[in-house]
Parts: C-alpha cells; sequence; structure tokens
C-alpha cells in the first residue's frame, strides 16, 4: 500500500479524477444521496490517498482551520468496498492526525461523522460534542479530537 498526499495544485488529472469517481461511488450510488460533492473546498485541501497496485483504495481530505469549522478537519473518508474490514479506514485516519499534528502543527481537529462510523472515529482518539443531527439526511454527530 502507498500512501501520498497531495494539494489539490499537485494532483495529476488521473488522480483527481480517481478521487471523484471513489467519492460518487460510495457517497452518492452506494449511500443513494443526491448531494453536491464538489464543494470548492477541495482546491484548498490536502488529499490524503491509499493507492494499492495503482488503484485508489481510501481516500480523505484534510481542511485547515476555517474553511468548515474553526479547527482543522478531517473529510470525505471513503474506503473501497472490497477494502473494507481491513483497519484501512483507521489507518488513513490516524496517517491524517498525524499529518495535522506533525506537519501542519495543529492539535485540535472537528469532524461531522456519519453515526454509522463514529465507533470508527472514537477509535482515533475522538470523541463526541455534539447531538445527531440530519446532513444530506444521513444522520450525523460532530466529533472533536484533541
Amino acid at each position: 500500500m502507498e500512501y501520498k498526499i497531495k494539494t489539490f495544485d499537485e494532483l495529476t488529472n488521473k488522480e483527481l479524477y480517481s478521487i471523484l469517481r471513489l467519492r460518487s461511488e460510495i457517497f452518492v450510488v452506494e449511500q443513494n444521496c443526491i448531494y453536491q460533492d464538489t464543494d470548492n473546498k477541495d482546491l484548498k485541501a490536502y488529499h490524503l490517498m491509499a493507492v494499492d497496485k495503482g488503484e485508489l483504495v481510501a481516500y480523505l481530505r484534510i481542511l485547515n482551520k476555517g474553511v468548515s469549522y474553526k479547527e482543522t478537519s478531517i473529510g470525505r473518508v471513503v474506503v473501497k468496498k472490497e477494502y473494507r474490514r481491513r483497519k484501512l479506514g483507521l489507518e488513513i485516519i490516524n496517517r491524517a492526525i498525524d499529518y495535522i499534528k506533525d506537519i501542519m502543527k495543529e492539535n485540535e481537529i472537528r469532524i461531522s461523522a456519519q453515526v454509522y462510523a463514529k465507533n470508527l472515529y472514537k477509535k482515533a482518539g475522538f470523541k463526541e460534542v455534539s447531538e445527531e443531527y440530519l446532513e444530506d439526511d444521513i444522520p450525523h454527530v460532530e466529533m472533536l479530537y484533541k
């Protein structure tokens, strides 16, 4: 497994296509949720990719503080269906946390987690800080890492 992190301007056309395809595959098709995935935040994001044999299999984006929340944030966490149950989600989240702490020198991370995945984030050290709410008709909860 190879991990890469790039700014938007560093992404190749193929990498960007793979990211948008995987996010659409999971968030729009699999979760049957019609929403605008390309929200202009990608332009300001760090894109963390897990690539296996040339194929994007897991992804998330890191946003500087002030873009989504007053804290740095992680979002759009996806793992290709065939790669689930291999702890890849936790691995990519932990790599993002390390990047945020070591490179960005930030120690707080806020996320909007789908409720079904909140235990994954708890394993990475996040704590729930809100009541459940609907985002695009999917139950979410805000979580904070300190």
